[in-house]
């Protein structure tokens, strides 16, 4: 077990500068002189739960996780390197495309996922020239087919920062794609409200069918289909960089954990119910906030959350709402954290509002992802290579 006080998260972080350069580019290329922070908002928090952090392994920048078969959790390392968790520890690499990938900036191996029955892997990373890239591989035996490699879809990206990069099914047994507003600062293409770029956004596509010309289909249900001047895989706009988000396994609900500018950092949440179409509003605003003298759009969907930056917090790393069983205290609460800071804390969220919040007295480090086993516990990894276990205390 590992424990860090908030102090030495962030020494750890400005370490991290050197040798990755991830906290500037994950808190994102940020603050303009002009702007101060925010007042702090008053303090909420209680103790959520008893919990501990059990390290099960050491990765190299693990940064992406999911589960996978057998009872196994797949790890992404930065770098291009796929290994497996299962109760003897790490494996070799299962997939490597270190060759086509790097670690510029934001950029690197950034999302996997699989489809609801592991009959295909998917892998979110941005290649030499830093277009954005979303392959399928088939898998059969629990393992990759490498021959079976297809592109699904590609990304030019302006800059090598905010490239978001998370990838996820959704309950509806779509895949669900987060890409960023592009990099730079302050969205100067304005890429976040212009709905003909994907951009910005969260998207939503069928990879087990293809429309003609590409190789996936388009839901019929994407809010925007109708629209010729908006690009039918969008799913949600109005998004900076959405480094993590997930689905609620008990609700179907959507959680987006949306890295701010200078000042807030949010998290935005849709109901299992929603058909789409939301704008959290970037870069008209930031969280509740109009940035730079922006208008709030008409259509805004403000965060369930947000906090300051006053604090150690800087770069908000979305998680996962606990549906395990070995912590029934945690049971029903989201849990999240900050590259920065690296505490634990939670949500508790009620027909769209947050109802409590809670601090689970731990630190995870540089804390840049979350993974959920298929027996719904939680894991945590922290990008200096060590992934923990989220354990009853």
């Amino acid at each position: 077990m590992k424990v860090r006080t908030r102090s030495s998260a962030i020494v750890g972080a400005v370490g991290a500068l050197g040798s990755i350069c991830l906290v500037a580019s994950l808190a994102l290329g940020t603050a303009s002189a002009d702007e101060a922070p925010a007042p702090r908002q008053p303090a909420k928090n209680t103790k959520a739960a008893n919990v501990a952090l059990t390290k099960v392994a050491t990765a190299k920048n693990p940064i992406a996780g999911v589960a996978g078969p057998g009872g196994t959790v797949w790890v992404a390392e930065r770098a291009g390197t796929v290994r497996v968790l299962s109760d003897k520890g790490l494996s070799e690499p299962v997939l490597d495309i270190s060759s086509e990938t790097t670690t510029d900036g934001e950029r690197g191996l950034l999302g996997i996922a699989f489809d609801k029955k592991s009959a295909h892997f998917y892998i979110s990373f941005t290649n030499r020239q830093g277009t954005s890239v979303v392959d399928e591989f088939a898998v059969k035996g629990g393992k990759i087919q490498p021959s079976s490699r297809r592109t699904l879809l590609t990304q030019t990206q302006p800059y090598s920062n905010h490239n978001g990069g998370d990838i996820r099914f959704g309950p509806d047994g779509y895949l669900y794609i987060a890409f960023g507003d592009g990099g730079s600062g302050g969205d100067p293409h304005g890429n976040g409200q212009n709905l003909d770029t994907l951009l910005g956004k969260l998207l939503r596509i069928d990879p087990s069918r293809k429309d003609p010309g590409k190789a996936y289909a388009i839901p019929p249900g994407n809010p925007f289909v109708a629209d010729p001047k908006a690009k039918d895989e969008i799913w949600a706009y109005g998004l900076r960089n959405p480094w993590k988000f997930s689905f609620d396994a008990g609700t179907g609900d959507l959680l987006i954990g949306d890295v701010g500018q200078n000042a807030w950092e949010e998290i935005d949440w849709a109901p299992a119910s929603s058909k789409g179409g939301e704008n959290y509003g970037w870069s008209q605003m930031e969280g509740t906030h109009p940035y730079r003298g922006g208008t709030e759009p008409a259509n805004h969907v403000p965060p369930v959350h947000e906090y300051d930056r006053t604090g150690l917090g800087c770069s908000v790393t979305g998680g996962y709402v606990y549906r395990g069983k070995k912590i029934p205290a945690l049971k029903g609460q989201y849990v999240y954290s900050d590259y920065c800071d690296g505490t634990l804390r939670t949500l508790r969220i009620e027909n769209g509002k947050v109802t409590g919040t809670g601090d689970l007295v731990v630190n995870g480090g540089e804390v840049v992802s979350f993974a959920q086993g298929g027996n719904r516990e939680l894991y945590v990894f922290d990008i200096g290579g060590s992934v923990y276990r989220i354990d009853p205390a």
